[in-house]
C-alpha cells in the first residue's frame, strides 16, 4: 500500500513541519519558513565560489570539538529549518550516521553570503531568526564595489539578544581575520578571479 501523494500547495492549519516535508520530492530547490514551502532562488556563480572558499578556509582552521558543513539544515524549531551558506557547529554527542539537521543549540557560526534572490533574508530574517535563537556568531557577506566579498562580522549581544558588530574589526575588506569562533585568515581579495 502506498501513501497518498501530499499536496504541497495546501498546508495544513498550523503549516508544515520539517518531517511532514524533509522528504518531498518537489521539482525546485525549497525552504521551510514559518511552516509555508518557499521556493529557493538561483544562486550565480560569484555566490557559489564565496561561499565555498569560506567552507574550505572554516574547514581547514577547523579545531575540536567543531565541524564545519555547507548548506545542512538547521533546526530552529519544527517549522523553519534554515540552511545557512555555511555554519560551524561543535560536534560534541551528534551522530554523523544519522543527523539530518544540526540542532540550533550546538551551531557557533553561521554565514550568509548575500545573493540577488534573498537579500531580504540574508540580512534580516535570518540573522533574526538565528540571534533569537541564540547562535553567538554571524557573517553576513556582501558582494563589494570590486566585485570582492565584504565580511560584516557579529556576535549575539547578551543584554539584548539581537546581533552587534564585533568587537575591533567588524567589517573586513580584503582580508578576513578573527579569533571567533576560532582563528582564521581569508584572503578575500584571491576568492573572486579577476
Amino acid at each position: 500500500m502506498t501513501a497518498e501523494p501530499i499536496d504541497w500547495t495546501s498546508p495544513p492549519s498550523g503549516g508544515w513541519t520539517y518531517d511532514q516535508v524533509k522528504d518531498l520530492d518537489l521539482p525546485f530547490e525549497f525552504d521551510l519558513v514559518d511552516g509555508a514551502i518557499v521556493v529557493r532562488g538561483m544562486t550565480n556563480q560569484w555566490h557559489d565560489t564565496v561561499r565555498d572558499e569560506l567552507y574550505f578556509a572554516l574547514r581547514s582552521a577547523r579545531r575540536d570539538p567543531y565541524e564545519v558543513n555547507a548548506e545542512r539544515c538547521v533546526l530552529v524549531d519544527p517549522y523553519n529549518p534554515p540552511k545557512p551558506d555555511v555554519l560551524v557547529f561543535d560536534r560534541t554527542g551528534l551522530d554523523f550516521f544519522t543527523m539530518e539537521c544540526v540542532p540550533v543549540a550546538a551551531v557557533a557560526l553561521a554565514v550568509e553570503v548575500v545573493s540577488q534572490g534573498s537579500r531580504g533574508d540574508d540580512r534580516f530574517r535570518k540573522p533574526g531568526m538565528y540571534a533569537e535563537a541564540g547562535i553567538p556568531f554571524f557573517w553576513r557577506v556582501e558582494r563589494g564595489e570590486d566585485g570582492s566579498p565584504v565580511v560584516y562580522e557579529f556576535h549575539l549581544d547578551a543584554e539584548t539578544g539581537v546581533y552587534a558588530p564585533a568587537p575591533g574589526t567588524a567589517v573586513h575588506h580584503g582580508k578576513l581575520s578573527t579569533a571567533l569562533p576560532y582563528p582564521v585568515e581569508v584572503d578575500l581579495a584571491r576568492i573572486v578571479p579577476r
